[in-house]
């Protein structure tokens, strides 16, 4: 009688009923000899086996509630739109069943309607919050997404913004639909006003700025938009503003929100109280430290407004380290806890205690490293402050989370620390948890060198987490040999045949891996001509060009730095030795200005020990935001010419005529006359100059600082000066024309043509500045910026500017007047890329250009001047 049984289940948008296609019978007991699944695309067989809760070998009944139980099971998921259990097969008591779905639509694609493409990628994101692609798409999944893209336009103001979200199904895949989101925008709906009552103390108008999120239109500069929780936020801003001017009573008793045709109005109602003052605070529980000492830290006396943040700020955390928590914290006592408590409240007067938990002190137990997968261990730990054994101090922490961040390493902003604390030991570990971000630059900088140098490229590799003991260990590249902290810089420089540089660097900032004491080797040769040929005709003949011009220096530099302690350990010094071989051949780039003559010839050396002591402590190398950098130098040679007579340089008469013979007869050979009497003078007089600067001697200082500080918001002010000056031994000798200053044009960085430092002057070209002519002995330069980060993600970190500066040069000291300034005013974009550095463009407006103001022909433009900056800030 079974086999004339057949059962029907189906549960498509209801639950379905199971039916016997036979006369009703008793419920029989089968076992299930097989579960087969039928069509699925994308859910797993077993996975509907397994929820359904049918299994192989299981005693069922039928009709019972078994499989009915089953199909509830399979629509909770909520994957299907129609479900079918049925038997496909009986043998005596064993039947075979078979589950049989239809699955919800995959979504395959999206698009919008109604809205610029532009926005497209923002509300992709808003999307994607729900569903992505190859998800399954149910009324849920619609009413989510629909109801995400309103709040995203609302927040910008659409208000009445409608959207209505069409399934299509897709051809193009099984199974598959797209959304079509239809966007009708309407007008944007603003706030009209905003009126405050019951305020005294602060005025309307201190008030609304107060609300830094919610903003009447007034102008097109502002934007003026009602998002819910940024009005909380902005209540929640002005509360704590009374509150810091004691009123900690004061509330915001009733708001409300209203619209009139297309503007929201907003009507507010604050109920100040009266003002509160600090009266007697006790102390209780102190036993390390006296009263006195924690009154002084607290800072707080009688009689002072009362301020509930300053009050929490002193006990617990200040960014200056003036905070009764710091006392302790650093004294190793971890388990310090501090609460202050309102005694006595009488009329507008407050006492308060302040009862502390000293408890007992902890030491450092372990200090692990996690997430250093390129960086080697013992190059972080060897920055870090916190030693295990030592005691625990949280300005020990904030330090060396400093120092890895200065490493440039790893990703400031994921950079985490863990303290885990064991209380019956009296101990706490430490782990330092870092992300590597890429360290390594490749700068492709070009910049005006100058004076008829043109464009100058630069195309340059550093990288700055080195490995050189890896080197010849193949298997470590990755794609070179990294991870030990040393720094090695490749760079090249040209503007074609005129002129090519190239510099190569290492640096090891711990010799011997004892102590920060850093070691330096670098090496350049930089070589600048007239484009003429060489040799006048056949090369093989050898006969010198006398219409070649050329400049070549090459040098060699061995530095030793170290860490100081004293006055801290921020300071650092750092030794220089360098020699320089400057060879000129018919080159008139220097010309002496006490005798107006030219040095075209002959072979000079530059030996000197470079001094310099800096301290830096901003809390970020790429967008500082607090802190300062300084650094004073002193670049030294011998005084060569106090061992040697006087005059030394001079040519007598006898040397004098040989030389010209010897002159006229290359002069000859190269098919050109004998020289004038007047060129035979230059000729001596040219001689001469090189033997006095043969060996050049000078004593040259700079000094630089910079301060930074936040300002309000997240505006950023970067202060900086900066003079130099060169000097000379000997009067009768007087300044060497090499190693002298050039201010204005781009200032490229790190970049040394003719033996002169170049020093950046925005809104100038070098030409402009007199003190250039001859090469200045003596510069100034002073800088006001105002930079606010549009992003400070560590991948792109890019921020605006506005800057003023003033600078200028001199030839002589004599003349050297520090507020005799060329000014000059503009706005600046930078934009760091780890790869490729701090790219950066000026639009610079000198102001004080006397050429231009007595021209009849110049025009506004004239006194701007466009600046790009590829790969480093110039100085």
């Amino acid at each position: 009688m079974i086999r004339f049984i057949t059962l029907l289940l189906v549960f498509s948008t209801t639950i379905s009923v199971l039916q016997a296609q036979a006369p009703a019978a008793p419920a029989e007991e089968y076992s299930i000899g097989g579960i087969d699944v039928e069509g699925v695309e994308y859910t797993e067989p077993n996975a509907i086996i397994a929820v359904s809760g049918l299994a192989v070998d299981q005693k069922i009944r039928i009709p019972g509630n078994d499989i009915p139980d089953a199909i509830r099971s399979l629509w909770r998921l909520r994957l299907f739109t129609d479900v079918e259990v049925y038997v496909t097969n009986q043998i005596e008591d064993v039947v075979f069943l078979s589950i049989k779905v239809q699955e919800r639509p995959r979504l395959s694609r999206y698009s919008y309607k109604g809205i610029r493409k532009s926005l497209h990628d923002d509300l992709n994101d808003e999307v994607q919050r729900f569903i992505q692609r190859g998800g399954i798409v149910t009324e849920s999944v619609k009413l989510n997404t629909t109801n995400a893209l309103k709040d995203f336009f609302i927040e910008r103001s659409f208000q009445d913004v409608n959207i209505t979200v069409t399934e299509i199904p897709d051809s193009l895949m099984f199974n598959s639909v797209r959304l079509l989101y239809d966007i009708e925008l309407n007008k944007k709906v603003r706030i009209g006003e905003i009126t405050i009552a019951g305020n005294e103390v602060l005025s309307d108008r201190k008030v609304r700025r107060l609300m830094k999120n919610t903003k009447r239109k007034k102008n097109w500069f502002k934007p003026s938009k009602l998002v819910n929780d940024d009005f909380e936020e902005d209540k929640k801003t002005i509360v704590a503003r009374y509150n810091k001017l004691g009123y900690r009573d004061a509330q915001i008793t009733f708001d409300t929100v209203y619209r009139i045709d297309n503007k929201m109005y907003i009507d507010m109602t604050v109920r100040e109280a009266q003002q509160y003052y600090f009266r007697d605070i006790a102390w209780r529980g102190n036993s390390i430290y006296t009263t006195e000492r924690l009154r002084e830290v607290l800072g707080i006396e009688e009689g002072d407004v009362y301020n509930e943040e300053l009050l929490e700020t002193r006990l617990r955390f200040s960014p200056d380290g003036r905070d009764v928590s710091s006392l302790y914290l650093d004294n190793g006592y971890l388990f310090f806890r501090v609460d202050p408590v309102e005694t006595t409240v009488e009329g507008d007067s407050i006492d308060m205690e302040i009862r502390i938990f000293e408890g007992p002190q902890a030491t450092i137990d372990k200090v692990t490293i996690a997430g250093n997968d390129r960086t080697h261990e013992h190059v972080i730990r060897r920055e870090l402050r916190t030693k295990p054994g030592q005691k625990f101090s949280r300005s020990d922490i904030i330090r060396s989370q400093r120092e890895i961040i200065a490493l440039g390493y790893f990703n400031q902003e994921n950079l985490g620390i863990n303290t885990p604390v064991n209380q019956q030991r009296g101990t706490v570990d430490i782990e330092y948890v870092v992300e590597e971000r890429p360290s390594d630059q490749l700068e492709l900088s070009a910049g005006w060198g100058g004076q008829g140098r043109g464009v100058i490229g630069t195309l340059g590799v550093t990288f700055n987490n080195f490995s050189l003991r890896n080197l010849f260990d193949l298997e470590s590249w990755s794609p070179l040999p990294q991870g030990d902290g040393q720094r090695l810089s490749l760079r090249a420089q040209t503007n074609g045949k005129f002129f090519q540089s190239y510099n190569m660097s290492l640096t090891e900032p711990w010799l011997g891996g004892k102590k920060p004491n850093s070691f330096t080797v670098a090496a350049f040769h930089s070589r600048s001509t007239n484009g003429a040929p060489r040799f006048s005709g056949d090369r093989s003949a050898g006969i010198l060009n006398p219409s070649f011009r050329r400049l070549a220096i090459s040098g060699l530099s061995v530095g030793l730095g170290t860490r100081l302690k004293k006055p801290d350990d921020f300071f650092v010094s750092n030794t220089t030795l360098s020699y320089q071989n400057i060879s000129l051949r018919n080159w008139q780039g220097f010309i002496l200005e006490e005798t107006q003559s030219p040095i075209f010839t002959g072979n000079y050396h530059n030996i000197s020990l470079n001094q310099t002591l800096a301290r830096n402590s901003i809390d970020s190398p790429i967008f500082p935001t607090s802190g300062s950098k300084f650094s004073l130098s002193a670049q030294l040679t011998l005084p060569y010419s106090v061992f040697k007579k006087d005059n030394f340089w001079e040519v007598d008469d006898s040397e004098a005529q040989s030389l010209i013979d010897v002159e006229n007869a290359n002069r000859e050979a190269a098919g050109l006359t004998a020289m004038s009497e007047s060129t035979e003078n230059t000729f001596i007089r040219d001689i001469e100059n090189s033997r006095k600067y043969k060996l050049v001697e000078y004593h040259k200082w700079r000094f630089q600082a910079e301060w930074y500080s936040k300002v309000f918001g997240k505006f950023v002010v970067k202060t900086s000066a900066k003079i130099g000056m060169i000097g000379h031994y000997n009067n009768n000798i007087g300044t060497t024309p090499f190693e002298r200053f050039e201010l204005g044009g781009d200032g490229i960085a790190n970049f040394n043509i003719e033996g002169k430092d170049i020093i950046s002057l925005r809104g100038y070209e070098e030409n402009q500045l007199p003190g250039n002519t001859y090469g200045a002995t003596v510069f100034d330069k002073f800088t006001l910026e105002l930079r606010y980060p549009l992003s400070l993600n560590p991948s792109a970190t890019i921020f605006v500017l506005g800057f003023v500066e003033g600078g200028n040069s001199w030839t002589n000291f004599r003349d050297f007047n520090p507020l005799n300034l060329r000014r000059s005013s503009g706005l600046g974009l930078r934009v760091f890329l780890p790869m490729f550095g701090m790219l950066g463009f000026d639009y610079g407006i000198g102001f004080d250009k006397p050429e231009l103001l007595n021209s009849n022909t110049a025009k506004w433009s004239d006194y701007g001047r466009f600046s790009i900056i590829l790969g480093f800030e110039p100085e």
